[in-house]
């Protein structure tokens, strides 16, 4: 499992935070340290025999272009009218040695080892993660020179490949931008090999170039992090904005020029006296980890409550929960809700917040509470899609 401390130890802890995210981008070699088995090759043909995973959800892509399905698949329909494509082995073995690329969207929502290590990224980073699969077996370029409006966060699994990068030509280029970034021109900054269990850390607008051009079979995962720019900050504070009721009020579009005038002179002094709250940006990051749904699953067979037996594995759901405490209670909020424990609860819930599976019993023994109390604070979690049973043992 890729938690959060090891992606932190992988990539370089409060350093790498303070000097190269967002800056720049940054190689970091495996130095003879084991290759996480997050996905084999094993993981992938199943997958792909297992799910009906369509375009775009699972594509072949050549020089930049989508390969169409049917070059490689073929449309089922079932007595219910249901249709499909179908992947058909042979064909799509010969798109792959023609030069294509095979992509996964978003393998994290359906492998669990991957998911564990998007979730820990997503801890480091504090944003949302996405992991997507990508496999490849030519020297031909799957994508072609080009850039993502993300910044990523890439894991070598098996063989190597090569990444051509040519740096921005935009200063933080947006999925809604005004314009698009020119196309780079010359040589690029820095051509390099990855091997199995290097990563490399792009920063959103560099382009790059991948290729597998090294005679071995090619696998990779992207994790892609969600940006947070000030156009998302300025989103939230006018939401937050809507106390007032100045902001509430209509806009006055049939009114004198000095109403008008007038006004925008109250708005713009709700604005400016928002933006001087110092505390505003911890405010709105709050908001980030509180409020996102995280990764919610079912915890079947208990619909209701978990019952009090030690040995019930629970894990949370929300990789980034806020655990604050003072001398009366203690606060567990995330996916968008709070819940109040009593001081005692604290050790149990710091231990859910950290994402690793554990027992009741175990919980029971670290917080000092009974086997009854766990149950009960977990069954709160649980209701709330904040937590989750993830096995049993009797």
């Amino acid at each position: 499992m890729i938690d959060s401390a090891s992606w932190a130890q992988r990539l370089g802890g409060d350093t790498f935070l303070a000097q190269t995210c967002f800056r720049v981008h940054a190689v970091i070699r495996s130095a003879g340290t084991a290759v996480p088995t997050l996905l084999t090759w094993d993981d992938i043909n199943e997958i792909v025999a297992a799910h009906r995973l369509e375009p775009p959800r699972m594509r072949l892509s050549r020089a930049g272009e989508a390969v169409p399905a049917t070059a490689y698949s073929v449309l089922r329909t079932n007595r219910r009218g249901v249709s499909w494509y179908q992947p058909q082995p042979a064909e799509f073995h010969a798109r792959l040695a023609e030069g294509a690329s095979l992509v996964i969207d978003a393998i994290d929502q359906i492998h669990p080892s991957v998911r564990e290590a998007a979730a820990g990224l997503e801890r480091f980073f504090r944003t949302p993660v996405q992991a997507n699969a990508y496999a490849s077996w030519t020297a031909e370029e799957g994508f072609g020179t080009h850039w993502d409006d993300h910044d990523v966060v890439v894991l070598q699994l098996e063989g190597s490949k090569r990444w051509k990068i040519y740096g921005p030509t935009r200063q933080a280029p947006a999925w809604r931008d005004v314009e698009a970034p020119e196309a780079p021109t010359g040589e690029p900054i820095e051509d390099i090999v990855l091997s199995a269990g290097d990563a490399l850390y792009l920063p959103r607008g560099w382009w790059h170039a991948v290729s597998a051009d090294q005679g071995t079979a090619s696998l990779h995962l992207t994790f892609g992090l969600a940006t947070q720019t000030g156009a998302e900050f300025l989103g939230w504070l006018c939401d937050d904005l809507r106390a007032s009721a100045t902001v509430r009020s209509d806009v006055p579009r049939f009114s004198t020029p000095e109403e008008r005038s007038d006004y925008l002179g109250a708005v713009r002094k709700e604005v400016l006296a928002a933006l001087e709250d110092p505390a505003v940006l911890d405010r709105w990051e709050r908001s980030l980890d509180t409020t996102h749904p995280g990764r919610p699953r079912l915890s079947l067979p208990y619909l209701t409550t978990v019952p009090p037996e030690p040995g019930i594995t629970v894990q949370g759901t929300v990789p980034r929960s806020r655990v604050d405490h003072d001398a009366e209670t203690v606060t567990f909020s995330g996916a968008g809700r709070e819940w109040i424990f009593a001081p005692p609860a604290a050790p149990l819930l710091r231990r859910l917040a950290d994402g690793h599976p554990v027992t009741l019993g175990d919980l029971a023994a670290e917080s000092g509470l009974t086997i009854g109390q766990c149950a009960e604070v977990v069954s709160a979690l649980v209701g709330g899609q904040a937590a989750a049973v993830i096995g049993a043992t009797r």
